[in-house]
């Protein structure tokens, strides 16, 4: 007797394949942009980034650090940039080492605007949509320091901001990356741009969900021109109060974000990517279904480290078409091979996540050196 599975679904598994763009994944594991500080002075990566990188080819894409398209745009000491030849040169030696190990990467590039201080970004002014300081410290050069207060950006300084996202895509693709990320969360200048809190504007890039979410719109459609929208992706982080960006009016957030999605919606992107504590809940699944396109989930810091159950569980509930994954894959180059047969992992060590050198970086074993 035959039977008919024309109206049986496959659920996808976590190591199943996955298209995003025009790039096959081999699985559905997404390394998390990771702040690793091991640039140096000069932002340059060199032959150890090229190697940490390398040693964790084997997720199905790897999502750089955030780096910074321009010097006053520099969010942290030790950050790598893409605002010099010499930096993108650094960055091809990490594609390289990526691809020879049949690896795919996307750079994220990452404005701070307010979030940064003058003793991280060389001296240079601080900008951002309106003058209001981030009620803290950040850790700088000459030791820990409160933020400062940093200029409301004019229009001509907006455009010349989004001309720097632009470039630094260009020399990113142009230096072997599969792909870039542009990074509108966790309360860097595009998150700025979205929050009510933050941006305080009366022009047209304030005082509406819809005039809070133009800068965006505008960043990632120039991006996409310039380098294809088919090798970019948008992270976003609605709801989440880092660095004052508070968001916390559910309506505000749905119809800033809406509006955002609904817009982006047209260029085709490689994926979005959200960062929230409720992946499968109303308001993540809701912009899923208006951008219509590839999401991936990270609930990372805010829930406490992503295990191999939540990864497998968001994919077979549907929740993302892949999960982004932090502290595992620092402690674990081979993690895909440990998550997809049951084996043991290494344990992070966190306070070497912010160090210089190989040492909590390079150094954690592979099964078969455990």
């Amino acid at each position: 007797m035959s039977v008919n599975t024309s109206g049986i679904t496959t659920v996808p598994s976590l190591f199943s394949a996955v298209t995003l763009g025009k790039i096959e994944l081999a699985n559905r594991v997404v390394m998390a942009p990771l702040t690793r500080v091991r640039a140096g002075s000069t932002g340059v990566p060199g032959d150890l980034m090229a190697e940490y990188y390398r040693q964790r080819a084997s997720v199905g894409l790897i999502i750089s650090e955030g780096t910074y398209p321009d010097h006053g745009s520099q969010g942290w000491v030790g950050a790598p940039g893409i605002a010099t030849d010499e930096q993108a040169a650094g960055w091809q030696k990490v594609t390289e080492a990526v691809h020879a190990e049949g690896g795919h990467i996307f750079l994220q590039i990452m404005h701070a605007g307010r979030a940064t201080h003058p003793d991280i970004n060389g001296g240079r002014r601080i900008l951002a949509p309106s003058a209001i300081a981030i009620n803290g410290k950040t850790f700088t050069a000459k030791g820990e320091q409160p933020f400062a207060i940093p200029e409301a950006m004019t229009t001509a300084e907006i455009r010349v901001a989004m001309a720097d996202f632009v470039a630094a895509a260009r020399r990113a693709i142009e230096a072997g990356a599969d792909g870039v990320e542009i990074h509108g969360a966790n309360g860097y200048l595009l998150h700025q741009f979205l929050s009510p809190g933050a941006n305080q504007r009366t022009d047209e890039y304030g005082s509406s969900p819809e005039n809070r979410a133009r800068f965006v719109v505008e960043v990632v459609t120039a991006v996409s021109e310039a380098v294809g929208a088919e090798r970019v992706g948008l992270r976003i982080s609605p709801e989440i109060a880092l660095a004052d960006v508070f968001e916390t009016d559910r309506d505000d957030v749905l119809a800033t974000y809406g509006t955002l999605v609904d817009q982006l919606r047209p260029l085709g992107l490689a994926y979005l990517s959200v960062l929230h504590g409720e992946p499968g809940g109303e308001l993540v699944q809701q912009l899923r279904q208006r951008f219509d396109g590839k999401l991936i989930v990270n609930t990372g810091f805010l829930g406490g480290q992503t295990t191999r159950e939540d990864a497998i569980q968001l994919i077979a509930a549907d929740q993302a078409e892949a999960v982004v994954v932090g502290r595992a894959v620092i402690a674990n180059p081979d993690l895909i091979e440990r998550w997809r047969h049951g084996h043991p992992e290494n344990e992070p060590r966190p306070e070497l996540f912010y160090a210089a050198g190989p040492e909590g970086y390079t150094d954690y074993p592979f099964l078969q050196a455990a």
